[in-house]
């Protein structure tokens, strides 16, 4: 499947923070005609394995996580609107005038309302909106919407992934399905390569909610090398430089404390080599990725972070190039095939 249509296909899953076991199955059906084999762990996290072709091969672990934003039901009130908080890290501003998914006892049509600027006094006229003060209008009144509805139930927002010019596509959940889009870009990769290890890919669980699912995939695999992918902001007005890439510059490869060295320095040196275009991205803490969880799980996994820049991170316009999917997939690929190589000629230097 090409890569933007795996990207449609990804977008169009609903797997809300700590409710992935709708999407397992899906995530594991995209996974598997590139796996030798796939399970499903008991938190959902869908892991494949290709085996490797050395006499003693090592364990790699490759992840990306799967879970997305969303919203989940507190309460319905008198009149049939749903209370609502946030699964994961939504940013209040952009919940007004949204079309949502509510997931009751059947999937149900909503929008977000809020007061119209006509009925807003002038003092708060410039105030943002609370998301404690939203609510989602089902059209139902309470008894129906109750009926349907249930405190706990999941919403999603409805944003559909589309394409726009200069190879790049928009939509909901790009972070980190763009990821996932990798993963499934590594493994194409990897069966044009020789590789001598086993290559664990991992499409992990709430990652959003404390990176739960990159523990259970520590334990799992115990590798012996761990790369992380995720998305990093991309540029955007008054986005601070430092901290923004440019989509269609290629991967970011993160250089910070908690990462290996070694292998960091050998995969810049493989993207120069094989003219893999690449960003540098200076992180000085613990990255706020599955990485952190990686490099201090077990005794110390080497960990390497490769980031795809997003634009509008957490909205549901979030915007990726196809071009840094498939910079970012090469170089993972590579660098397993070829990293003892690279890592003797550092030795060597």
């Amino acid at each position: 499947m090409e890569c933007r249509e795996l990207l449609k296909k990804l977008c169009s899953i609903n797997a809300v923070t700590g409710r992935e076991d709708v999407a397992a199955q899906a995530i594991s059906d995209i996974l598997s005609p590139y796996c030798d084999e796939v399970k499903i762990d008991a938190f959902f996290n869908v892991i494949g394995l290709k085996k490797g072709q050395g006499e003693n091969p090592r364990n790699v672990l490759v992840t990306a996580h799967y879970d997305q934003i969303g919203l989940v039901v507190t309460g319905i009130d008198e009149n049939g609107f749903l209370r609502f908080s946030a699964m994961g890290g939504v940013d209040p501003k952009i919940l007004g005038a949204q079309e949502v998914t509510v997931h009751g006892r059947r999937d149900l049509h909503g929008v977000i309302g809020t007061k119209p600027p006509h009925l807003i006094s002038p003092e708060d006229a410039d105030k943002p909106v609370k998301l404690e003060d939203m609510r989602i209008d089902i059209g139902y009144g309470a008894e129906q919407a109750r009926e349907l509805v249930s405190v706990g139930d999941v919403v999603t927002f409805k944003f559909p992934a589309i394409e726009l010019k200069n190879n790049r596509m928009a939509g909901r959940s790009m972070d980190n399905r763009s990821s996932v889009a990798a993963l499934v870009e590594i493994l194409k990769e990897l069966k044009r390569i020789r590789h001598d290890d086993n290559v664990y890919v991992a499409a992990t669980v709430q990652e959003e909610s404390g990176l739960v699912g990159a523990f259970m995939a520590s334990w799992h695999i115990r590798p012996d090398l761990a790369i992380a992918i995720d998305v990093c902001h991309g540029d955007m007005p008054d986005a601070p430089s430092d901290e923004s890439f440019p989509l269609g510059k290629g991967v970011a490869i993160a250089v910070g404390p908690i990462l290996s060295r070694e292998h960091t320095r050998a995969c810049i040196g493989l993207a120069k080599r094989e003219r893999i275009p690449y960003q540098i991205d200076a992180e000085e803490k613990d990255t706020g990725t599955e990485a952190a969880v990686y490099s201090s799980a077990l005794e110390g996994i080497p960990t390497l972070l490769l980031s795809i820049p997003a634009k509008y991170m957490h909205t549901t316009v979030e915007m990726v190039s196809l071009d840094d999917i498939g910079a970012t997939a090469r170089l993972a690929a590579r660098y397993i095939a070829f990293r003892d190589e690279l890592l003797q000629e550092g030795d060597s230097q």
